[in-house]
């Protein structure tokens, strides 16, 4: 097979169904993974076959270690090879930093099942194949609430800083893969708008674009073409991590 082969673990939405897309225009196949919302993977996946890509949509929870083993498993049973991991999947529970008695213990340990513990054993799964790839990478998508300390939950924000701080970890034991970091600020879509509603979204939203020096905010495609370059450009780059927020961490 000449085409390369990455797995897109959350790619039924957002960021993870427009990374699918870019892929496939750019001639990659995939495996695309969900937990929940299996018909929106699969109209993805129907895009992307339409521009020549073959696509493997698997219902598959990235806390569970069983699922990411599947994942791995299955796409090399396919295609032979893996060329790149994306991990993209990712949940939050939104509570005011405030309100202390808005988490409990099993909401953080909810949230780094998916978000810290489920990329490293996709990780874990993936490496060997991974390895022995020409151009080895892996992108993991972390937020700028990891960087900063906000967000939508104090519990989300601690996830994403942890998923940080593993990629640098990850990045210098499993060098030839380049393993990077994207922390993206507000993306603009549908999840965001459901956890907060009509108001509080387009109210947040129109802060941020006044805080940021590029007055904007990202939209799924942008950082999907971000992750591609991670995935596929940047080959003197390894263990980093890059903020996608218009400068809005840096203030006015």
């Amino acid at each position: 097979m000449d085409k390369k082969v990455t797995i897109i673990t959350g790619g039924s939405r957002g960021v993870g169904a427009d990374l699918a897309k870019l892929c496939a225009e750019k001639g990659w196949n995939m495996t695309i993974t969900c937990s929940n919302s299996i018909d929106d993977a699969k109209n993805v996946a129907q895009e992307c076959e339409k521009l020549g890509s073959e696509v493997l949509v698997l219902q598959a929870d990235v806390s569970l270690d069983n699922d990411c083993e599947e994942t791995v498993s299955k796409t090399i049973e396919k295609w032979g090879r893996l060329d790149s991991l994306v991990n993209n999947a990712g949940k939050t529970k939104f509570n005011p930093h405030h309100n202390l008695e808005g988490l409990s213990s099993d909401d953080f340990i909810d949230l780094y099942s998916t978000n810290t513990v489920g990329p490293y054993q996709m990780i874990k799964y993936a490496k060997d194949h991974l390895m022995k790839a020409e151009s080895p990478s892996i992108v993991n998508i972390a937020s700028i609430a990891g960087v900063m300390g906000i967000g939508s939950s104090v519990a989300y924000a601690a996830s994403k800083g942890a998923l940080i701080n593993m990629t640098k970890s990850l990045a210098r034991a499993l060098g030839p893969i380049r393993i990077n970091a994207i922390c993206p600020g507000f993306i603009q879509g549908d999840w965001l708008r459901g956890g907060l509603g009509d108001e509080a979204y387009e109210l947040t939203k129109k802060s941020i674009e006044d805080m940021a020096p590029l007055s904007l905010t990202c939209t799924p495609r942008q950082v999907a073409e971000t992750t591609f370059h991670f995935m596929t450009e940047s080959v003197t780059v390894t263990g980093e991590t890059l903020i996608l927020d218009g400068g809005m961490h840096l203030g006015r």
